[in-house]
């Protein structure tokens, strides 16, 4: 992916292709990017992000849905047709008292430029009661993302899948055949990190931060940014030292704190034991650690998070007590420094280790242009901000991620 057009790309939902002029090609894992694994439904083929050694070993529903959820996840494929249509069963995540969410995104990018963006209606909705945990799920049919229009030459064509829903691929059918896109040659950037990386709160996934940066850069991303998940998980560190990377990345704090999932005794060694294992596998590639960007609610307010649905919008709130900080009850402010420490440490025998500081990405002057609108997650606008600093800062030559 190279480069990103504004949001006024065009938009189609024409009837379907007549029989005689269509191409079926079985949606296989060969025309997948951004997915480590995966599994036949009863209704297709669902892309997971973390493989099933990892899957069998999660602890909570929470992250058991958003790794299946399709964030930086596309098919990749050559072809000539100017007609695609692609069959899927989303699966929606919504919260009772919270609006009901919007149908998510389909970006289609032709050589690397946005050519189409669509949705798909309809799918089945689990509906999550944040009070208590428990969830509701309506079932709901499958859809076709139609886009039409697309230039008669030969092209590579991508579809980013959307970033916060479970898709399900059912068909891909073309006005002429379809074949695997070739290797790019690019350097294949793997990302860890929280529904920020997700993409909380973008509306398009070639939107989410990762994605801007990672069409900066000139990369290919695997985005292992999970929603209310990046806990340190050995599961997710032995994914991590099993993936092919050329640039890795761990952003790390805000889950840790917004669950009160640790306290400081702990934090440190399942940093380095997160970190070792990621070495198991990749001795000597750029690996770069990632403070937290800048979040009012939690620099100095220990969690738990709690959301408020006072006004009718979802927002968040800390109710952990200050004064236990001295204790070892986590903050931002803290894991930063936790984190710049062992960095520093472990770099003294690891020269492709780095630390990037998140409020270069995202700090005090980008909250007072641009608020979190939920008081924890980044606006569409604050997702670009992040990732031009993080283009900036880590894809320029003579950053971690320079050539």
């Amino acid at each position: 992916m190279s480069s990103l057009t504004p949001d006024d790309a065009p938009t189609t939902a024409s009837p379907a292709v007549p029989a005689a002029t269509t191409v079926t090609t079985p949606v296989t894992a060969g025309l997948l990017r951004g997915a480590l694994e995966v599994e036949r439904t009863a209704h297709g083929l669902l892309p997971h992000r973390l493989p099933a050694r990892a899957r069998r070993q999660i602890p909570d529903d929470t992250l058991a849905q958003v790794e299946a959820q399709t964030s930086g996840v596309r098919l990749a494929f050559r072809t000539r047709a100017t007609r695609v249509e692609l069959d899927t069963l989303p699966t929606r995540r919504a919260y009772r008292g919270a609006p009901a969410p919007a149908d998510g995104s389909y970006d289609l990018l032709v050589d690397g430029v946005l050519a189409g963006r669509t949705g798909v209606p309809g799918g089945r909705v689990r509906t999550v009661d944040m009070t208590d945990g428990s969830v509701e799920v309506r079932e709901g049919t499958p859809g076709t993302a139609v886009f039409d229009g697309l230039p008669a030459r030969d092209k590579d064509v991508e579809i980013w899948l959307p970033h916060n829903e479970v898709t399900e691929l059912i068909a891909l059918r073309t006005d002429a055949p379809v074949e695997p896109a070739p290797d790019s040659g690019r350097r294949v950037w793997l990302h860890h990190g929280s529904s920020i990386s997700h993409g909380s709160n973008a509306t398009h996934p070639t939107e989410i931060w990762p994605a801007l940066a990672a069409a900066a850069g000139g990369v290919e991303l695997v985005n292992l940014g999970f929603g209310g998940s990046a806990m340190l998980d050995p599961f997710t560190a032995r994914a991590m030292r099993d993936t092919p990377a050329d640039l890795i990345s761990v952003k790390v704090g805000i889950n840790i704190v917004n669950a009160d999932a640790m306290r400081l005794r702990a934090f440190g060694p399942a940093v380095h034991g997160f970190l070792d294992t990621v070495r198991e596998g990749h001795p000597d590639t750029p690996l770069l650690v990632v403070s937290p960007i800048l979040c009012p609610t939690h620099e100095d307010t220990p969690g738990p998070l709690m959301p408020d649905f006072a006004d009718g919008s979802v927002r968040f709130r800390a109710t952990g007590d200050p004064a236990e900080v001295p204790a070892g009850r986590l903050t931002l402010t803290v894991i930063r420094e936790v984190l710049a420490r062992i960095v520093k440490e472990r770099a003294a025998e690891d020269a492709n280790l780095h630390l990037l500081d998140g409020l270069a990405l995202f700090g005090e002057e980008d909250q007072a242009e641009l608020p979190l609108p939920d008081d924890i997650h980044p606006s569409p606008e604050g997702h670009r901000r992040i990732a031009d600093n993080f283009a900036r800062l880590a894809f320029v030559p003579d950053g971690p991620f320079g050539r």
